[in-house]
């Protein structure tokens, strides 16, 4: 019961505060909470372990953000460079959607999250790929870097293929679910390389020794067939670590 209210609470001083705060708007508890997520949130086993009650993901199309690799990881250690939004009008990429049940999490996520500000996206804004519609009255919502917390890759925060394959692998899930893919000729996992901008070739190959804790991964030669493919001179500039 304590925690219940402790998390009621956060929500609650949230949305107070949101009238002064365009970086958190407020958070409607009477609509159907949705979150776009484009990066390690788009596999399932990631975002499980984020928020473990929340619904399916689903494949979608969103209009007027550019995903990029732009991110910095913690100053101690060896940390990378991980993917992260700006605002960009008239630029699509894909991703997933999911509803979030618990709207506490967003209190939890906005407090956790301070380079980044959480952003209302128009609900005609996202195409659902799997030819199921959003349910009614639906608030959606994604978080993008603040301007002053974008950094591209370098040889001291590169790309880390451990990262790589988490995001490739929620694409490759996703894909398995769209049943609508009108607007491109990409398969949706090619599309997640093309709609992704800053790959670089400070890019590391850490699978044996991964700079993020996770079990060994089952698509790694999927995937490097899919960066060969798509980005054959990068994919050749990646070293071993």
């Amino acid at each position: 019961m304590l925690r219940l209210l402790t998390a009621a609470l956060a929500l609650c001083a949230t949305a107070a505060a949101a009238e002064d705060d365009p970086c958190h708007p407020t958070v409607d508890t009477t609509k159907s909470q949705y979150i776009v997520g484009y990066g390690s949130l788009m596999e399932t086993a990631s975002k499980e372990r984020s928020s473990p009650t929340a619904g399916p993901n689903r494949p979608v199309r969103v209009t007027g953000y550019q995903r990029a690799w732009n991110t910095r990881g913690d100053l101690i250690g060896f940390s990378t460079t991980y993917l992260g939004v700006q605002k960009a009008e008239g630029v699509e990429m894909n991703a997933a959607l999911y509803l979030d049940v618990n709207t506490a999490d967003i209190a939890g996520t906005d407090e956790r999250e301070e380079y980044y500000c959480r952003d209302a996206v128009a609900v005609e804004a996202v195409d659902v790929l799997d030819g199921e519609p959003l349910l009614s009255n639906a608030q959606i919502w994604i978080y993008y870097n603040k301007p002053e917390a974008v950094h591209p890759p370098t040889p001291r925060w590169p790309i880390v293929q451990s990262y790589v394959d988490i995001f490739l692998t929620g694409c490759l899930e996703l894909e398995k679910k769209v049943v609508d893919n009108r607007l491109t000729n990409a398969s949706f996992s090619e599309e997640c390389i093309l709609t992704t901008d800053g790959w670089s070739e400070h890019w590391v190959n850490d699978r044996l020794y991964p700079r993020r804790p996770f079990i060994f991964q089952k698509n790694a030669g999927t995937i490097d067939k899919l960066i060969h493919k798509m980005l054959p001179d990068e994919f050749d500039a990646i070293r071993i670590e």
